[in-house]
């Protein structure tokens, strides 16, 4: 999924125009131009701020529109969120969000890889390491979670996640309210 046609789609149906959607997310309108031409990749915090500005979530960027309530949702048909800055594959473990309280995802970190920058939101969050070692920023601490340990904290706390080991690290990694 382009990710730049879905911003310029959402702007579209809510009649902003570029320049409204900059004054909204408080940036250029060069740069929302750039992001919605592909010609530059939003940071996970940047792309936060366009969704709540735009009233959807990160997720709805990737997701096709539909109203799809399988009770099971084969590896095969996961949604894939993946921006070339995270070096992250973070995969939608449902459909869509629509009416859900919460929001699961399996998500591989590469070596180098996360979020690059502080954000938050509401809610909170839930993760399980199943492989590697993460690194969490929780407002400006660093936490180490290993193989088989978990986390769990408010995301209106500033945080950032990443890799900084040298094997993939793998997370089910679950967000309530459905935010991302």
């Amino acid at each position: 999924m382009d990710i730049g046609k879905k911003i310029k789609e959402f702007r579209e149906e809510r009649n902003l125009n570029i320049k409204q959607l900059a004054e909204k997310v408080e940036c250029t309108p060069s740069l929302i131009s750039q992001l919605e031409r592909g010609k530059a990749d939003p940071s996970i915090s940047m792309l936060k701020r366009i969704a709540e500005a735009l009233n959807v979530n990160i997720v709805d960027f990737f997701m096709k529109r539909a109203n799809d309530d399988d009770i099971v949702m084969r590896k095969d048909s996961r949604i894939v969120i993946q921006l070339n800055r995270w070096d992250a594959k973070i995969q939608s473990l449902v459909r869509n969000t629509a009416n859900k309280k919460m929001q699961p995802f399996y998500t591989v970190i590469k070596p180098g890889g996360g979020s690059h920058g502080m954000y938050s939101h509401d809610g909170e969050e839930f993760g399980y390491v199943v492989q590697g070692e993460m690194d969490l920023m929780l407002d400006n601490k660093l936490h180490k979670i290993h193989k088989d340990e978990s986390f769990y904290f408010s995301s209106k706390v500033p945080h950032d996640w990443g890799n900084s080991g040298k094997e993939d690290v793998i997370v089910i990694w679950v967000i309530t309210p459905p935010t991302f």
